[in-house]
């Protein structure tokens, strides 16, 4: 199979994070939807990656391992994937163990944020929906938010209640990107700047990123990645040829009926690009 028609998915979510479909599940619905090679990437967890790589071997989906990490980055969080990284390494899972337990704090600050303006509970109605209460996500509280009529859906909730200047949301250090890839090239992996077009980084900020990124031997961008597709994958193609990167492609999928773009069905990518999977397989 030529390398440019293989149909890859290198970014999508589970219940060990804020998927709504079991690692099982998840492998089960690429599969059908005639996905060739796989990565989960969990926000910050890895607990999910054992059962999709046996339910991937049983059948005979390539798959890697994969996580996404919450990076600080001039005051806003961009999110760096992981891929084809050995899940055992001391200094990886470390630090995302560390990941984890910020976000702990950041909830229950959340919670507090949305009492003050009279939404009670929001913590304890966020964790019903958490399939793994160790890791507990904006996401969460926003599926809450909508179960108990404050917003007619996720997006509603993020837009009023939990981006910058709204009453859930919490500033929150993350780890940096010097960390982070430090640990996923000490684990023998690759880093991939996730979903560039979708952060909050400014033009110039973006550009800084790119070539931080680049200096600490970043070696991916998802061009193509769910909501990023038309002209912002154009624009992140044109990224990858100026900085040489290779390419990603990605449905960022968390569940039917909350993502855009089902698993394994995003857009390819333009065929002068070099794509990641050149490297995985």
């Amino acid at each position: 199979m030529h390398m440019s028609t293989i149909n890859a998915d290198l970014h999508c979510h589970s219940t060990a994070s804020d998927g709504l479909l079991s690692p099982a599940a998840v492998v089960e619905r690429a599969h059908a939807n005639g996905v060739d090679l796989l990565a989960l990437t969990d926000h910050d967890e890895l607990a999910g990656l054992e059962e999709a790589r046996a339910t991937a071997q049983a059948l005979g989906l390539r798959f890697v391992n994969g996580a996404e990490f919450s990076v600080s980055w001039l005051d806003q969080t961009v999110h760096i994937v992981g891929l084809a990284f050995d899940s055992a390494s001391p200094a990886l899972v470390e630090g995302l163990h560390q990941i984890r337990q910020g976000r702990d704090t950041r909830a229950q600050r959340m919670s507090d944020g949305l009492a003050q303006i009279g939404i009670r509970g929001a913590l304890e109605g966020a964790l019903k929906y958490a399939g793994n209460p160790a890791l507990i996500s904006r996401s969460h509280f926003a599926r809450h938010l909508v179960s108990i009529g404050v917003a007619r859906d996720v997006g509603n909730v993020f837009e009023h209640y939990l981006v910058r200047g709204k009453p859930g949301f919490v500033e929150h250090e993350w780890a940096s990107l010097e960390d982070v890839l430090g640990w996923i090239h000490g684990a023998g992996g690759i880093a991939v700047i996730a979903h560039p077009g979708r952060t909050r980084v400014d033009k110039a900020g973006m550009t800084k990123l790119f070539e931080r990124f680049k200096d600490l031997g970043g070696e991916a961008i998802e061009v193509v990645s769910g909501v990023q597709m038309g002209a912002d994958a154009l624009e992140y193609a044109r990224v990858a040829r100026r900085y040489g990167f290779l390419a990603s492609r990605a449905s960022d999928f968390h569940g039917p009926g909350e993502s855009v773009v089902d698993i394994g069905r995003s857009e390819i990518l333009p065929p002068d690009l070099t794509p990641v999977w050149e490297r995985l397989v």
